[in-house]
């Protein structure tokens, strides 16, 4: 099975890579590429995202035919994707980042700045290991638990405008969606790459995920 890793320059593209090779055990072809006919044929997709959301949105858009054939893949074709990080907040409507900055509009929602709610203790960007909470029986997620502690590295957050597309939460700070999911679409705010066990089990239920 073909599993396209969508190559737009972000900066954790290799560690993703090597990742999704772990967590495929040789039963998955992963392919990063940019190449649209390759993306199109896909069937699976996976954007990686580092950054400022603007800065990916723009770099997303400046690679030909790139998220044309990704909605071709993914809402035509039903190939399940996944989102990591800025990968997954570029699922939103909009990005509240330096401006406005339309999203990929998948599911519903903006993307805005976390608060550290007055409190000096609570450092922005939200950095290291933190634990989930409110994980639900999606089947990508279902491997988690509450409390189970995953690696954050981000300012924003995606808030969906349906509380129903939050699959997991966290808490830093406030209270924000930890992992997303809609139809055949799924994303987390953290990074499974570097997650150790977690996201690697994590990864493997993505790629055999069948919905």
């Amino acid at each position: 099975m073909s599993v396209a890793l969508i190559n737009y320059g972000s900066g954790n593209l290799r560690s993703a890579e090597k990742a999704l090779v772990r967590a495929a055990d040789g039963r998955h072809q992963i392919l990063v590429t940019d190449d649209p006919d390759a993306i199109a044929r896909a069937e699976r997709i996976v954007l990686p995202g580092v950054g400022a959301f603007a800065a990916c949105m723009s770099a997303l858009e400046a690679r030909p035919g790139v998220i044309e054939a990704m909605t071709e893949a993914v809402k035509q074709k039903g190939a399940p994707f996944f989102g990591i990080c800025v990968g997954m907040q570029l699922l939103a409507t909009r990005g509240l980042e330096f401006g406005q900055t339309a999203g990929l509009d998948w599911i519903a929602g903006d993307v805005r700045k976390l608060s550290d709610a007055g409190d000096p203790a609570i450092k922005i960007p939200h950095m290291g290991w933190n634990g989930l909470s409110g994980v639900t029986d999606h089947p990508v997620f279902a491997g988690l638990t509450n409390g189970q502690t995953v690696y954050f590295t981000h300012s924003f957050a995606f808030f969906p405008q349906d509380s129903a597309d939050v699959a997991a939460y966290v808490e830093h700070g406030e209270t924000f969606p930890a992992a997303v999911a809609r139809g055949n679409v799924a994303g987390v705010q953290f990074h499974p790459e570097k997650s150790q066990a977690v996201g690697l089990d994590l990864l493997a239920r993505f790629l055999e995920w069948r919905p």
